[in-house]
Parts: C-alpha cells; structure tokens; sequence
C-alpha cells in the first residue's frame, strides 16, 4: 500500500473513532463530565489535525483534512475558542485552495469567504466548504458581529438553502451513508446546526433592533423566525421578543398574547411572566398584577429556575450562540426575593394589607434561611434589610398589629443605635463627588442611612403606643426619634453646617427629604400625643415646628388648627385648616417607602366636622 493511502486510511479511522467515543460518552452522561469530556476530545482532535496538516497539502487528503477542521472547531467554538477556530478555519482552506492552483489573499474576513466560496462553487470541495462557513457563522454569532451577518446575509441564506434542501450533500457529509468506514463522520450534523444558526440569528438581530427602538423591523423578523422548526425554549423566545416589540408600539393586549404563547411553548420562559406582569401593572389590572406575582415567584423558586435555559446537552448550545448585552437585558428578571417583595408592597398599596404582611414576614424569613433560590437574577436591586424590617413593621402597623410592628422596629434598632456617633454633617449631594454624595465618606454614607433607619423605627413605634392610646410612652418615642434627627447638620459648600429646614429639599427621596419627613412625622406625632392629655401649649410647639420640617403634614396641620381652636385663637384655626385642605390633595407619596407615610392609627379628625366649625364663625 502507498504511504499517501495508508496515511488516509489511518487519519480516516482515527476521527471516526473519536466521534463515535464522543457520541458514546454523551450517551453515557456518567464517567467523565460534559467538560472534562469535551476537553479530552477537544486535545484528541487537535493532535490529529496536526499530524493532517504535519504533510504537504495533498488532493486525496483535502476532504478528510476539512472534516477534521470542522469537528476540531467545533470544540475550539464550544470552549469559546473563537479566535483559534477562526485560525484554523482560514488556514485549512488556504491550503485546500492550494490544492486547485487558487491562494485567495485577503485581510477582510467576509471578502476572504466571498472569494473561496466563488471559487469552489462548482468543485468537489463545495459541501466541505458550506460545513466550515456554518462554523464561521458560529463564531460572528457567538461575537456578536451581527452586523458582519447581516452584510453577508446573502451568502448564509444560500447555505441554508443548500444544506436543509441536500443539495450540498455528498459522501462526504454525514448522512446516509454515514455509517461507511471511508467516509469522515462529523461531531455535529450540518443541517442541525445550520437550522439553531437561524432561528438564534433572527432572535439576536431581534433584541438588537428592539434596544436601538426599531421595533417594527424587529418585529419583521422575528415573525418569519416563529415559523421555523427549533427547541422550545427557542420558539419561546421569539414569541417573548415580539411581545415586547408589541409593547414598545404601544399595544399591551397584543404584546399579552405574545407572552402567553411564549408560556404555553415554555412554561418555563419567566421573562415573558415578569413582562406580562409589568403590562397588568400598566394597566391598572391589579388583580392580573398580583396573579402574575404569585406564579413568578412560585416559578422562581424552583430548582429548574436556577438552571440556565438554553444549557442544553448538544456541544454547541443555544446560550453559546445568544450572549449579546441586548438580549441579556431583555431577557433578565428580578430575583425570587425582589418578586416576593413586590408582591408584598403591591398588596399593601391596594389595600391588601393583611397579605401583605404576610408577605414581608415570608421575605424576612427567607432572607435569614440559607435558601438563595435566584440572588444571581438581575433586576431590581432589593433595599437592605433594615429598610425591609421597617416596610414590614409599616405593614404590621397598618394591619393594628403594634405588638409585632414593635417587636420588628426592636431588630433595627438593635442593630444601628451603638454605632451612631454624636454629630453628623450631610453634604450637599449636587456638590460632593459621586463616592461622597450621601456624605463625607462611605463610613459617612452608613452612618446616615443608620441613623434614618433607627429614627424611622422610634417613629414606628411612637405611632404604635399611639394606637395603643398610651400617650406617655408614645411622647417617649417620638422624642428619642427627634433626639437622634436633630444630631445632623446641613453643608452647602462654602457655608458653615447649619441645621436643616424644609426650604434646603429640592428632590424627594434623598436623605435630607427623608430627614425632615422623619422630623415633621415625630413632632407632629408628639403634637399629637400632647394634645390627648390636655398639654395644648407643648402641643401647639410642635405641631408648628413639624410643619417647618414638614409644610405638607397633613396630620400636624389639622391637628394645629385643633389645638388653634382649643386655645380660642379660632380665626388662626379656620386658615390652618384651609390651607392644610388646599395641599392635602397635592401630597404624593411615590417612591418613599411605606415606613415615611402617614398614618391613619392615630386619632382622626372629622374633616366635615371642623369645616362646621368654620361656618359658624361666620364671614371674616
């Protein structure tokens, strides 16, 4: 036998053996795992590959040498690879060319591909070169060079076509005849894979669209992919992205119908829930909202939500092929704690109150087990757990619950009131750098946050002694709240600390705003408190001084015309009230937490009543 023959035959034998050992290792799924398999199979095929191209490029070897380039780079891509696959690829078909007198020459990649596939369109190589271009294919995907796909989009449609209608079939390519000893078997079916390409570009191009606001474009395409034969979680995706695109056009029941599909084909696609949820939300269907919470977060906290899912068990898997930034943050869901806080404050806005403290005391619990059932999900971030305890212990008070709203506010307290020091300076956040916006330091920043939450929770539990009617211990609280709100200062830069007042707020939810909301709910609540055993002077002291913190207080206007009336400064009375009904309507509680709202638990004055009152003294 000729050295050339004998060399092909052994070569031949050798990657047969290594494709049936890898197929037969997957089916086993037990001695070695999929990584270690596929690095062991990687290492055997690369040695092969060497000892091919370790001789002069002969014409015999060149279908076989192809082959073996195809199964080798198809381990290089699945083990992220792509520069080395990409290597291989362009250096196997210049040596094939060789073969046929042509050495296309080029440093542009898609003009390189351009120029090989001309000039092997009617030669014996043809379908050895389509298999390498599904590779190279990959590899743009698997980059992100969705533009680079979209300029040769041509070309891949005509390899789609060629492979899935078996034109480019010889007997070289697995199929048939696949099983003969002198025809190189391939890890990875062409056709198989030419069809994931595919439907993956069409869902990639499609998220891309959607995050540049093409979404009709976006749309386009995705509609011709949801016709195509792939895995579900695939068809569920594309059926998830029209939904969206559907949304952004401003068509919610649509966009609805979409994500229904998308879990009818997967029941498991939880992005498509998280949306569907956020449209409900939109809509005001506060019923719908709640149900799509529930079933996320039940979702959520099954094992199977923590598998990524397109892992799939093929070498080349879907995740491999969609990992573009656009897709990603489309694709992204808060995690099991942040949809189950959700649902607890969601509950407790809709007057649900009852089941949403369940809720809260379900997250405190589960933050303290070991259960991390999705923490790695994206999404909002949830506020820490003391900010947490605090909503809890809102949510308790609302509920009449005092006793475990106290025992709640006690955690917090526990934890922040030792490490508090006796005098804290807040910046002006406009004029500190980022690192220090909160204050001079991020010691700085936890300190203040500290002090709010342990002012927030002596807050808490003054209104919960004043639910009580023990008015004594209420003043007691309330005071210990002022006494730690009154140790911050205000810096403006270029001025010297100065203590805080209701005209240095500009924008609600900072600090500052949540500092004089904190002052103005504790005087108004000692106000309060002082006004139920008849001391109406140290009551009228802070009501007045709680409205200075905090103008729109509802509870310290009506209660200061009270105390105004009382004391028969009854003209004064009448304008507190009018002025406090002329802002009552204004006052908006969006993006503060439920720990800084007003309570109803205390004791209530009857608005129609008091405007009685006004009508008798007559015109003024």
């Amino acid at each position: 036998m000729h050295q050339p023959n004998w060399l092909l035959t052994t070569w031949l034998q050798e990657n047969n053996e290594l494709v049936n050992k890898w197929k037969e290792r997957q089916q086993e799924g037990g001695s070695l795992s999929r990584d270690q398999n596929r690095t062991t199979c990687s290492s055997e095929f690369h040695k092969l590959l060497r000892k091919i191209q370790g001789v002069p490029p002969l014409a015999d070897h060149t279908r076989l040498e192809l082959s073996v380039v195809y199964n080798t780079c198809l381990f290089s891509t699945a083990q992220s690879q792509f520069r080395e696959a990409e290597l291989l690829l362009t250096h196997a078909l210049q040596r094939a060319l060789q073969m046929t007198g042509d050495d296309p020459v080029t440093s542009d990649l898609p003009a390189f591909w351009r120029t090989v596939l001309k000039l092997v369109r009617n030669k014996a190589l043809n379908s050895c070169v389509l298999h390498l271009l599904c590779l190279q294919w990959v590899i743009w995907l698997a980059t992100c060079q969705l533009k680079t796909i979209q300029e040769f989009e041509e070309e891949l449609s005509s390899l789609v076509q060629t492979l899935c209608t078996g034109h480019g079939d010889d007997k070289w390519s697995e199929g048939k005849k696949e099983k003969s000893t002198d025809v190189p078997r391939l890890v990875t079916d062409p056709r198989r894979l030419v069809e994931l390409l595919q439907i993956c570009t069409f869902i990639a191009q499609g998220a891309e669209s959607l995050s540049e606001g093409q979404s009709s474009e976006a749309l386009s395409g995705l509609q011709k992919a949801s016709s195509l034969s792939a895995p579900r979680t695939l068809v569920a995706y594309v059926h998830f992205l029209s939904g969206s695109c559907l949304a952004h056009m401003s068509c919610p029941q649509m966009a609805l119908q979409c994500y229904r599909k998308a879990l009818e084909t997967d029941s498991c696609c939880v992005c498509a829930l998280y949306q569907s949820m956020l449209i409900y939300r939109q809509l005001g269907n506060t019923q719908a909202e709640l149900q799509a919470l529930r079933l996320l977060h039940s979702t959520l906290m099954l094992p199977s939500a923590t598998v990524p899912a397109l892992a799939g068990t093929q070498l080349l898997s879907p995740s491999l092929l969609l990992c573009s930034q656009s897709l990603s943050s489309l694709l992204s869901v808060p995690s099991a704690f942040s949809v189950l806080h959700s649902l607890a404050l969601t509950c407790v806005l809709h007057e649900r109150v009852s089941e949403g403290v369940e809720y809260y005391l379900d997250l405190l619990a589960a933050l303290h087990s070991v259960d991390q059932h999705g923490v790695s999900a994206e999404g909002p971030p949830l506020p820490r757990l003391p900010e947490l305890y605090l909503e809890g212990g809102a949510a308790l008070l609302m509920a009449r619950r005092s006793a475990d709203c106290m025992a709640l506010c006690n955690e917090v307290i526990n934890t922040t009131l030792d490490l508090l020091p006796e005098r804290l300076v807040l910046e002006d956040p406009e004029e500190t750098s980022k690192a220090e916006t909160r204050g001079v330091s991020a010691e700085g920043e936890d300190k203040m946050a500290m002090l709010l939450w342990a002012g927030a929770a002596y807050l808490l539990q003054g209104h919960c002694h004043t639910h009580l009617k023990d008015w004594k211990q209420a003043v007691t609280h309330y005071t210990r709240c002022i006494n730690l709100l009154v140790k911050v200062r205000f810096k403006k830069k270029g001025f010297q600390p100065q203590i805080p007042s209701a005209d240095m707020v500009d924008k609600q939810g900072t600090d500052l705003c949540i500092l004089q909301r904190l002052k103005g709910l504790s005087l108004a609540g000692r106000g309060i408190s002082f006004t139920q055993t008849d001391r109406l002077r140290e009551a009228l002291r802070d009501l007045l001084l709680s409205l200075q913190a905090f103008p729109e207080c509802v509870g310290a206007g009506l209660w200061c015309g009270e105390v105004l009336w009382r004391l028969g400064r009854r003209q004064e009375a009448a304008a507190c009230w009018e002025k406090t009904w002329s802002f009552a309507t204004q006052s908006s509680v969006e993006g503060l937490p439920l720990y800084l709202w007003e309570t109803q638990t205390g004791p209530l004055l009857d608005s129609t009543e008091l405007r009685c009152r006004i009508q008798t003294l007559g015109p003024t």
